[in-house]
C-alpha cells in the first residue's frame, strides 16, 4: 500500500514540475522585444531560442505556452548579455504537432543597447 501511495505522489509532483511556465527572472525583466532593427551603436551578441515544454500540460494553453517561451527567450538573452531582442518569432506547427503537445519555441536576435 506505501508502494502506490509513493508512486502516485511521485507520478503527481512529476506533472506539476514538468507543466509550470518559465518564470521570468530578475536580469530577464530588463530585456524588451522590438520590431524595430536595433540602432548602430547596438551590438548584436547573437540568435537565442526560447522554449516552453508542452508534454504535460497539453496544447491546449497555447497563450501560456508562448508566453513561458517568451519569458525563456528573455532570460538566455540577458544570460548572454543583452538587453533586446528583435525580430522574435515562432517557427511554424507542422502536422504532428496537431497530434502531440509539443514545445512552444520563440527565436529572436539578441543586441546589447547603451
Amino acid at each position: 500500500m506505501r508502494i502506490k501511495a509513493l508512486l502516485g505522489l511521485t507520478a503527481a509532483l512529476l506533472l506539476v514540475g514538468c507543466s509550470s511556465t518559465n518564470e521570468l527572472t530578475a536580469a530577464g525583466q530588463q530585456v524588451k522585444f522590438t520590431d524595430t532593427k536595433p540602432a548602430a551603436e547596438c551590438q548584436l551578441v547573437g540568435e537565442v531560442t526560447g522554449s516552453q515544454s508542452n508534454w504535460f500540460s497539453g496544447s491546449g494553453g497555447e497563450g501560456s505556452s508562448m508566453r513561458g517561451a517568451a519569458n525563456d527567450l528573455r532570460n538566455k538573452a540577458a544570460a548572454m548579455g543583452g538587453n533586446v531582442i528583435y525580430g522574435a518569432s515562432s517557427p511554424s506547427q507542422n502536422l504532428l504537432s496537431s497530434f502531440a503537445p509539443l514545445d512552444s519555441k520563440m527565436i529572436g536576435q539578441v543586441y546589447k543597447c547603451p
